[in-house]
């Protein structure tokens, strides 16, 4: 890429509308439930609205061990409305904090596949925001996110934010490529954190496994410094060399950041735009932190 066409057309913020829709998926575990309280306070500051939803098992679909016995699918049916009950209270409880930071947040029941029902629903209601909530200690967390995780990540073409833990947001890192990808969650986090003024660091990795020049490298750091400033933020940029997934988890590992941001894209080869790269994966697997995927 020429470095004369590298700073021209910068994507610049185009909203859907005055209000963002996040769509936030609640089950009965805790984590969830942080993920939800997590979105709220990411945006109390922001025109938004939430759409809590919890997706029960369709019973009609549910198949005991090959055997269709009456009573047993009778029985199986109570234990998932009762469950379903559980979550209804639980989203409700969760929505009064969404509430008390002036966001409008509904909870729903909604009955199918999980992963098919929330990639559906994000079509259908033109969500700008996918939440989850992930376990945040786990050996397993390298190998799994979790079927669900693993299958709206893939396939919505939204952006997904993972939740861990629950965390005040006060310092952020963005990990930053260049790609177009990568220029557009600038303009999507941007005007989300206006308010709330957090410590944003932008930190560009130059692969010692690629062909990435250094002028390039320096012209990547100043081209995203200059889209956050014209969001009226003031970043620090680091420029690291070295292996990128490494280098990132590293920084994670290293600085108390409250929130990671990546593009779907990110670090990785010219593609089709909804195709998540696999570092950008490698690194969700391998933080606790929240993780806002944009794509």
């Amino acid at each position: 890429m020429r470095l004369s066409d590298f700073f021209e057309n910068l994507v610049e913020s185009k909203p859907k509308g005055d209000i963002m829709k996040v769509l936030v998926a609640v089950d009965r575990d805790l984590e969830s439930r942080l993920a939800l309280r997590y979105a709220c306070h990411l945006l109390e500051h922001f025109d938004a609205e939430v759409d809590a939803i919890h997706v029960k098992k369709d019973v009609g679909n549910i198949i005991l061990e090959d055997f269709d016995i009456p009573f047993l699918k009778k029985d199986h049916k109570k234990k998932i409305d009762e469950h379903a009950k559980e979550v209804e209270a639980a989203i409700a409880d969760a929505c009064e904090m969404c509430l008390e930071g002036k966001v409008p947040c509904e909870p729903r029941i909604l009955v199918g596949d999980p992963a098919e029902v929330i990639i559906r629903e994000a079509s259908d209601k033109d969500v700008d925001l996918i939440v989850l909530g992930c376990h945040r200690s786990s050996a397993l967390r390298e190998m799994l996110l979790g079927q669900v995780h693993n299958q709206v990540i893939h396939h919505s073409s939204r952006p997904v934010l993972i939740v861990r833990e629950l965390r005040n947001i006060h310092r952020v890192l963005v990990a930053y490529s260049g790609s177009s990808c990568d220029q557009e969650a600038l303009n999507f986090i941007g005007p989300m954190l206006l308010k709330k003024k957090p410590e944003i660091t932008l930190m560009h990795v130059r692969d010692t496994d690629g062909q990435e020049s250094q002028e390039f490298a320096d012209a990547c750091v100043l081209k995203g410094e200059s889209a956050l400033n014209k969001l009226e933020h003031q970043p620090q940029t680091k420029l690291i060399e070295g292996n990128v997934v490494e280098e990132v988890v590293r920084e994670i590992v290293l600085n108390n950041y409250d929130l990671v941001v990546l593009g779907a894209q990110g670090f990785g080869k010219s593609g089709r735009f909804n195709i998540l790269s696999d570092r950008s994966l490698q690194i969700i697997r391998r933080t606790t932190r929240p993780v806002l995927l944009y794509r």
